[in-house]
């Protein structure tokens, strides 16, 4: 990794632990078990970071002591952030521990492990992957696969992260294009590379970025991750077992137009079977398959005979109760919509309810679907409602409100102003009218609309701007960038990083991240200056240009960036080793952010959000600490 940094990181004065105050009450929920998420990462020849995670659960006067192969390494428990350099030039294999210290004594409760392995790599951890076969499909045309979109589920109950990884072949399809494409596949590796299953989701489910949404969650609360995702006759589970008629072929040959003298069709799934399917994590056997809800139907009814809008699908968890995750099955966005929520209780799915916008009442919610969602409590009920785009569905399944603003790219959820109550939306549209928009979540008011005359693909919410208050705003119609009061504070956007968002470095601003790159925002300059440049890896999905996965995967409450290697043969998990005085719980404790982590890989991939305000000019009391 070749740092490239121009930019000095403002020195934090003090020592502070902050507890970062979600809006709504969230202690009803079913919540994971967390470990403590220990890492150790080569930073160079000799020296090692450990890093680990601050959870909710310790008291506030919790210590760290840091242990290598049994040997102490802290002479004074560390008190400040959550990060530890180890003098470490042996290129051995090494244990380390992290235990912690509470009123002076050591205790072994929710302590961590970590084993770095000889001769690692310098500051990432490198998982090995087993890559599938190349293939050919019935028209001749041979393909290979790469790593693409990624999850995380802790799979055995052990309170730490499995990554479970979707292969795309290079063949695959946006539903707008005819085309073969090879079988899509989706496999389980713990942290060291180890290959738990892999389950054939067959020739029956087109690849691409709107066919396969798979949830990875705990939705029994038996504290083990089960997968979630659409299946067809054919599709073939952990075990080797084949759901449904193993013979089952769906695609189209292809029917020749004599007016564009070339075949279309082929390689579509016009027809067919379609299930729903949960998985186990641990093993990846198929438990449970039922009918896919929303059904595909007659593909007239979504707007079109070519399956472009019929088979446009999304996914999300949610908290529907205010207690239970449930998975929701999504289906339409140009026209149409439908969404089914299921609950699991480990032997069955049971619908917990359908949400259509055929149903008379709920016109006013058609064309209003995103390449993406979000979840979270917008309405303070203590249950969580469905951003679906320009509409929001509530926690019952029934409409909430629609903008009837129309379809679009991207969206984000979070407090964006602080000084208001609840939760913010902002979005971009595809219509070449509406711009881009900034929206109460709760009730849908439009607080600020910059129109456009094209269409506007990527929208991006992250503070990077202390002298501007709350979560900074820009998109590629708004002629700048906006603070969240709606005052323009930089005067252009052209080249500016839209993708994603991640927070790297130990301030409170959030960086950039773009193909391989992780930029930082200069406000005196008003330009975003390189900071990191990722080598050896490449980005997914096109002009996206996403990692594999970003979020608060391990380690401290920083943000890692999973990224497959060039050659396709693993996965790179880079995690940050600059100092930080901050020591804050790990966001993963927050609702809205894990969900956000569970639908990253859901459509166009958006960067995760907090259901609070995290930024620089945080203020107030947090269990005694004082933000100035």
């Amino acid at each position: 990794m070749k740092r490239c940094i121009y930019w000095l990181i403002c020195a934090l004065s003090s020592t502070i632990t902050m507890n970062a105050q979600p809006n709504y009450n969230y202690s009803k929920l079913q919540k994971e078990k967390l470990g403590r998420g220990v890492v150790a990462i080569r930073e160079n020849p000799s020296t090692v970071v450990v890093s680990w995670r601050y959870l909710s659960s310790d008291p506030m006067e919790t210590a760290f002591n840091i242990y290598r192969d049994g040997k102490k390494l802290t002479s004074q428990p560390v008190v400040t952030g959550t990060l530890f350099r180890d003098e470490n030039s042996s290129q051995k294999a090494a244990v380390y521990e992290v235990r912690p210290v509470v009123k002076g004594k050591e205790t072994h409760l929710l302590d961590g492990k970590y084993t770095l392995p000889a001769n690692a790599p310098l500051g990432y951890l490198q998982i090995p992957l087993k890559k599938p076969a190349e293939g050919i499909t019935p028209a001749g045309d041979t393909y290979t696969y790469s790593p693409n979109d990624a999850s995380i589920g802790d799979v055995d109950g052990d309170g730490e992260y499995e990554i479970i990884l979707k292969w795309e072949p290079s063949n695959a399809k946006d539903n707008s294009h005819d085309g073969y494409t090879g079988e899509v596949y989706i496999d389980c590796y713990r942290m060291d590379g180890k290959q738990l299953w892999r389950v054939n989701l067959g020739r029956n489910i087109r690849a691409g970025a709107h066919y396969t949404q798979f949830m990875v969650y705990d939705l029994d609360g038996d504290g083990k991750a089960e997968v979630v995702a659409r299946t067809s006759d054919g599709t073939v589970d952990g075990k080797g077992k084949v759901i449904g008629n193993a013979k089952a072929d769906y695609r189209e040959p292809g029917v020749f137009d004599k007016k564009k003298n070339k075949l279309t069709r082929q390689g579509r799934i016009l027809e067919g079977n379609e299930y729903l399917t949960v998985f186990s994590g641990l093993t990846g056997e198929a438990l449970y398959t039922t009918d896919y809800i929303p059904a595909r139907g007659n593909t007239k009814d979504w707007g079109d005979t070519r399956a472009n809008r019929s088979d446009r699908f999304l996914a999300c968890i949610a908290y529907l109760d205010g207690i239970r995750p449930s998975v929701v099955m999504c289906r339409g966005y140009y026209t149409r919509i439908v969404l089914a929520a299921f609950d699991w209780d480990g032997k069955k799915l049971k619908k917990h309810w359908v949400f259509d916008t055929n149903t008379p009442g709920n016109e006013d919610y058609l064309k209003q679907g995103n390449h993406n969602l979000r979840v979270g409590d917008v309405d303070g009920d203590g249950c969580d409602e469905i951003i679906y785009g320009s509409c929001t569905i509530d926690h019952n399944g029934k409409g909430l409100y629609s903008t009837k603003l129309g379809h679009g790219d991207a969206l984000h959820l979070t407090q964006i102003d602080p000084t208001r109550k609840g939760l913010q939306v902002w979005a971009c549209h595809e219509n070449k009218r509406d711009g881009s928009t900034y929206r109460d979540a709760a009730t849908g008011e439009i607080l600020l609309q910059l129109k456009s005359s094209r269409d506007i693909g990527r929208c991006m919410a992250a503070d990077i701007d202390p002298t501007s208050p709350g979560v900074e705003l820009w998109s590629s119609g708004t002629g700048g960038i906006i603070n969240c009061k709606g005052e323009l504070i930089a005067p252009k956007t052209k080249g500016f990083p839209i993708n994603m968002a991640v927070w790297w470095d130990g301030d409170l601003l959030r960086e950039v991240l773009d193909k391989t790159y992780i930029s930082k925002y200069d406000w005196e300059q008003k330009r975003f200056i390189p900071f990191i440049e990722f080598e050896g890896v490449a980005s997914n999905n096109s002009t996206k240009a996403t990692p594999c996965l970003q979020g608060d995967i391990i380690g401290d409450w920083r943000e890692e960036v999973l990224f497959r290697s060039e050659d396709n043969n693993s996965l790179r998990l880079y995690v940050s080793t600059i100092p930080t005085d901050y020591r804050f719980h790990t966001f993963l404790e927050d609702p809205i952010y894990r969900i956000s982590i569970a639908t990253q890989n859901v459509g166009y991939n958006q960067p995760t959000q907090p259901g609070f305000y995290f930024g620089t000019d945080l203020k107030g009391t947090f269990r005694g600490y004082k933000f100035k």
